[in-house]
């Protein structure tokens, strides 16, 4: 009998309003207006990042084989490939452009009960809102809701552990932002997240041993899926419903039973999500970053790398279960393992003293010397450091033993680019341009980062989209 009222309790009645329905309500109901100046700011300081992550792995192989895709079977489109002049279908752009952003583990994240890259969402954002003829004020208030309902989501439960992939959120969260670009109603809405998740779920496996090209576009294909989602539930598909509630939905087969205020969500003076994710400084999983930082003042002391007989890293649950648990970190044969391995990042900072896309190169990855040093480090989880996460930071230790008997270590809880110790202006844009100038050069690069700035400015945002691609 208990059971059976348990069960009735998680069941909604024929007219209780679900999740999936608040959501939708809460994405089509928000507006640039809605906006505060520091949103407004952060968004697009965001946006600046992002695009710069994008533009920099414009020549990657996995983002190269996407292209080629995306070109191959180019359909009649309006959304650019960026870059490039090329336009195409929404949802391929979407896929190469989330891509791109994601390759170098260099764009934004949000940690929480579930690790995000927020900015992942951005592709589905600007390949509908080029699309769709929106103005830059609709894609950055679409850009917020998407921010916002993946973090929340994030906030509400873990399902790393349950063996699933962050990215299933922004199934959610892409699905939202693509149909209010698209101008749906909020039941179409809620139609298209039942769609994205009941087809689409992924599993963890993207990030676990050693990594393929796919962990990089593990998002971009949920995010297409999202955008997808959202073209059919505008032409009237109905999806699966209640898809977190029901019988064998979201909760039961996933992350398992959560409550989600939508009420307490951004908006009417209370603070958007945005504001509360990170700018990476170093290309690298965002776990390790403290433990650059870490590793690198170790070095400084201990004048090199040449008197380090061994290491000792002590980091936080997460950092240990996602970046120092497997085999393979000691031994990364992808640039996609190597920049989720804290031996390997540490024992890279301590050797060159400096981290960069560079350190993940195939020549890195099979250099002796390299991977003798990084045989010396020893990672162990501290249960100190787990519980400050992620209130606190991400507490990562970094102790060196050298001749004589003694130790030098450095403890760094909050790295540059944390909400807590947050990058300036000026060096989001020494990033972007840092990046972008690959593809446009300098010159090119520093007018692209402007244009970006000013992006609530333009009434279509096609013109600035073709201001990020050389000539």
């Amino acid at each position: 009998m208990r059971g059976e009222e348990i069960l009735k309790e998680h069941v909604p009645t024929a007219d209780a309003v679900t999740l999936a329905q608040r959501l939708a309500e809460y994405a089509c109901s928000l507006r640039y207006s809605h906006l505060d100046g520091r949103t407004v700011k952060e968004m697009k300081a965001r946006m600046v990042d992002a695009v710069g992550c994008a533009l920099g792995a414009f020549d990657e192989p996995p983002v190269r084989i996407a292209r080629k895709v995306a070109l191959r079977i180019r359909p009649a489109g309006k959304s650019t490939l960026l870059g490039t002049g090329y336009r195409t279908s929404s949802e391929l752009a979407t896929f190469v452009n989330g891509l791109m952003v994601r390759y170098f583990d260099f764009n934004d994240t949000y940690l929480s009960k579930e690790p995000a890259h927020p900015s992942d969402n951005l592709g589905a954002c600007l390949a509908v809102a080029e699309e769709e003829g929106r103005s830059g004020k609709e894609l950055m208030a679409a850009a917020v809701a998407a921010y916002e309902i993946q973090c929340r989501l994030c906030d509400a439960a873990d399902i790393r552990h349950r063996g699933w992939d962050h990215v299933n959120y922004g199934l959610v969260s892409s699905a939202l932002a693509a149909s209010v670009l698209m101008g749906l109603s909020p039941a179409q809405a809620s139609e298209a997240v039942g769609i994205a998740l009941n087809g689409h779920i992924a599993m963890r496996q993207v990030r676990a041993g050693e990594l393929s090209m796919w962990k990089g576009a593990s998002f971009a294909n949920a995010a297409r899926n999202g955008v997808f989602s959202a073209m059919l539930a505008r032409e009237g598909m109905t999806g699966p419903a209640p898809i977190f509630e029901g019988e064998m939905g979201f909760f039961k087969q996933v992350s398992g039973q959560f409550r989600l205020d939508v009420g307490r969500f951004g908006g009417k003076g209370r603070p958007f999500k945005v504001g509360e994710t990170y700018v990476k400084y170093w290309p690298a999983e965002y776990h390790a970053q403290t433990a650059i930082w870490a590793a690198l003042d170790v070095r400084r002391r201990a004048h090199g790398s040449g008197r380090i007989r061994d290491v000792l890293v002590e980091t936080h649950e997460a950092g240990f279960s996602i970046l120092g648990k497997d085999k393979e970190k000691w031994r990364p044969g992808t640039k996609e393992t190597a920049d989720h391995s804290l031996p390997f990042i540490v024992g890279m900072a301590l050797l060159h003293g400096t981290i960069d896309n560079a350190t993940y190169s195939d020549s890195e990855l099979k250099d002796r010397r390299n991977l003798a040093f990084v045989s010396k480090v020893r990672v162990r989880e501290d249960p100190r450091l787990t519980s400050s996460y992620p209130a606190k930071g991400m507490p990562n230790r970094v102790t060196a033993s050298i001749p004589g008997g003694e130790t030098i270590s450095s403890q760094v809880d909050v790295p540059r680019g944390h909400p807590l110790n947050p990058m300036s202006r000026e060096e989001v844009d020494r990033k972007f341009i840092g990046l972008a100038r690959r593809r446009m050069g300098a010159r090119g690069a520093r007018r692209a980062v402007e244009a970006l700035w000013r992006i609530d400015e333009v009434e279509n945002i096609t013109g600035l989209l073709a201001k990020l691609s050389p000539g």
